[in-house]
């Protein structure tokens, strides 16, 4: 056992009056045992390059002796967290914020209006229904039953044209590998065998007669972290079993590509294919369900862009699409001929980023604006009808129906209002209230500033900063910096319970929109990939510098964020910038970046990241910021939590488990450096809410007790008020 002592210096008395308070502290030393992680003599040689990888029997996660590491390292972080004075209280608050009723906007189906619905505490959302309004709603679906642990939950739902018929995934243990069940939803009977071994799926019905799926098939070995590359499309029949179901596309050589989608039209016309060999770039095929035994027409051949088709009249196809349109926009096509050269622009492109909807015969156009929402509505010739007046500032969600709907709903939300539903009347344009969250957090009480700061190169990077009214900027305010920075995800605002209870004890939570997302198209995307990676590093790391700079904040009060490529920007940026933070808090992180390309589908994101066998050049500049390569010997890095879920089939959770034993290694001085390994979970979607409370009571407790906070910050400033 590795053995070492931890000083903290904690607050224990403030004596204040109107101009002096007085802070006494207290030495306390607590011990902390790191199981040993023993090393293997594995090298990989790269480029002529020898490196070393003594903890490659971590990836062994069918193994019982990594089991036994998994159980020895959660002895002794648990044993940590359970010292820490606070921790049931934040647990207790954050149950107590968590205990509110969330519902979800309804979508109709058949002859029910459906909607979901959480009555607070419980471990997965429930669907309920009703025929018209003003009828009690019952149960439809509850996923609370699936297991007694809350651990398997529901992934997609798919309903048949008449609404008669329910196809819908389920994950057991946060795998990314579902079931998908049948059911009767006039009865709520199932009356199939259950679908089984599929992964990155959609179910897109064909009529009433069945639906297409994707999947792989069942990889070699441990189905955690073996590698799948070969996705197929198949279309299963009702009345039949899966083994008898059409392989539609991706069975033979030419068509191997990592991703493939199959969806149907709503006039189920077309059957339209997608193709990728990333997270970025497709091919698109479009397939005429009307004439039998219709071939594949190639409508992209090519993976340079991201397009899809969002909508046909007839044979008119409507594309989004950003080829040679880096932040998107809506083009038109016959589906005779629907190559690249017979497209016309619908809706052009402009400065700001387009992400489309389709509602009551309608376009909604959604930009962002510095990841701040704004929504047009188009008619199908193209005319502007309106912009939507929303209820704020913050961002939207929804805005699609069927095109037979004269209503549909959306919601609101920012990083300080709870997301609220809207009845949005498609003829007026007139939204209304539908439905306003009843919780126990007053928004008036807390503001939230967009700023602009300076990256290394120049570039001007948004940064969303909120926290309570009237905090005072002092340098030492609890601050959380959370960002994500790739595959083109934009970080809009949006409400986080526990973010919530973060800012009630006086914490500030920024958020800054880097390079590698998506807020400002496709350049600002490819702006943070590859070669360009480190462009993401140095965004989080002047955001950080910004909040230091202009005393919202120090060093000392500073933890970093991030969940799966977030985490791998947590990882880089503690080990580049080991003095900037007090804490780091790396999730699901991906951080091994010369090997994250040979598990699963992680060959899949290559197109942001690049691959160690590619060529020297990219496998040095990977190895220069991969976190678990540049772990090194004599640095003090920050106080560290990094967590995982053992069934982490997407990011596996060797990532971690190397990384923390390269930390626990090698660490100089006081700070924890500790591992929290989730069990029967996985990357996250699906969580049960129990659980979902008990990592942010410890992730928040680690946070606030490694900044010197022997009580909670809301309690001493309480004390000195006093």
């Amino acid at each position: 056992m590795k053995k070492i002592f931890f000083t903290l210096f904690l607050i224990t008395s403030l004596l204040g009056c109107k101009n002096e308070t007085k802070i006494e502290t207290a030495k306390t030393i607590i011990p902390l045992n790191y199981p040993e992680t023993k090393k293997v003599d594995t090298i990989n040689t790269y480029f002529g390059t020898e490196v070393r990888d003594p903890y490659r029997w971590l990836e062994d996660d069918r193994s019982k002796e990594t089991e036994g590491w998994v159980t020895a390292q959660n002895k002794v972080t648990f044993g940590y967290l359970d010292s820490i004075p606070y921790r049931d209280q934040l647990k207790k608050r954050l149950s107590g914020l968590w205990n509110y009723e969330k519902v979800g906007s309804p979508f109709k189906e058949g002859d029910y209006t459906y909607f979901y619905k959480n009555d607070g505490l419980q471990n997965q959302y429930v669907i309920y229904r009703f025929k018209k309004e003003g009828d009690k709603p019952e149960v439809f679906l509850d996923p609370n039953t699936f297991s007694k642990d809350g651990t398997t939950s529901l992934g997609g739902i798919s309903f048949s044209k008449n609404g008669k018929l329910l196809a819908y995934s389920i994950s057991e243990g946060g795998s990314d590998w579902r079931k998908v069940i049948i059911k009767n939803a006039e009865t709520k009977e199932i009356i199939e065998d259950t679908l089984v071994d599929i992964k990155f799926s959609g179910m897109s019905w064909k009529g009433n007669e069945g639906f297409y799926y994707s999947s792989y098939d069942k990889p070699k070995g441990s189905e955690l972290s073996a590698k799948t590359d070969q996705h197929k499309v198949y279309y299963h029949k009702l009345g039949t079993s899966q083994k008898e179901d059409a392989l539609i596309f991706g069975g033979i050589p030419e068509e191997k590509h990592r991703y493939i989608g199959g969806s149907v039209t709503e006039d189920d016309t077309y059957l339209i294919i997608s193709a990728s060999i990333s997270t970025s770039g497709n091919k698109l095929f479009i397939k005429d369900l009307t004439v039998p035994d219709s071939k594949l027409v190639t409508i992209l051949d090519t993976t340079d862009s991201d397009t899809y088709i969002i909508d046909n009249v007839g044979s008119t196809l409507y594309l989004v699409t950003n080829l040679n349109a880096p932040n998107q926009k809506i083009v038109t096509v016959d589906a005779k001929n629907p190559t690249p050269e017979n497209w016309k622009d619908f809706i052009p492109e402009t400065e700001h980023v387009l992400s489309p909807n389709t509602g009551g015969g309608y376009f909604f156009a959604e930009y962002m604006v510095d990841a701040v929402s704004k929504v047009l509505q188009y008619d199908y010739d193209g005319k502007l009808i309106r912009e939507v007046a929303l209820p704020g500032v913050g961002s939207t969600n929804g805005f699609g129906s069927k095109k037979e709907e004269t209503e549909l709903y959306y919601s609101f939300a920012n990083y300080k209002t709870p997301g609220s539903i809207y009845k949005y009347t498609i003829a007026s344009g007139a939204s209304e209230l539908y439905r306003k969250p009843n919780i126990d957090f007053n928004s008036d009480d807390y503001v939230s500033n967009q700023v602009f700061y300076s990256s290394a190169d120049g570039t001007k990077i948004p940064m969303i900063i909120t926290h309570k009214k009237g905090l005072e900027l002092t340098g030492k305010n609890p601050t959380i910096l959370y960002a994500y920075g790739g595959f083109n995800i934009s970080l809009t605002p949006s409400f986080n319970i526990a973010n919530a209870v973060w800012m009630e004890q006086g914490g500030i939570y920024a958020v800054p929109n880097l390079r590698g997302g998506g807020e400002y198209g496709k350049k600002w995307h490819d702006a943070g990939t590859k070669m360009q990676k480190q462009n993401v590093f140095d965004d989080f790391i002047a955001a950080a510098e910004y909040l230091i700079q202009n005393k919202y904040t120090s060093s000392d009060y500073l933890a970093i964020r991030g969940g799966s490529n977030g985490g791998l920007l947590v990882g880089a940026t503690m080990t580049q910038r080991p003095d900037l933070m007090k804490v780091a808090l790396p999730a699901v992180g991906v951080l091994d970046m010369l090997r994250y390309h040979t598990f699963t589908a992680g060959a899949g994101w290559a197109y942001d990241y690049g691959t160690a066998e590619d060529n020297q050049q990219m496998f040095e500049y990977l190895k220069t910021y991969s976190p678990v390569h540049n772990v090194k010997e004599g640095i003090q890095y920050p106080a560290t939590l990094v967590t995982t879920g053992d069934h982490d089939d997407r990011v596996v959770p060797a990532h971690s488990f190397k990384f923390a034993a390269e930390l626990q290694a090698k660490q100089t001085g006081a700070n924890p450096t500790l591992i929290r390994i989730e069990t029967n979970a996985g990357h996250g979607a699906g969580t049960p809410v129990a659980k979902t409370i008990e990592q942010y009571a410890d992730i928040f407790s680690f946070t606030f007790y490694n900044m010197g906070f022997e009580v909670l910050p809301e309690q001493l400033q309480e004390e000195v008020k006093g």
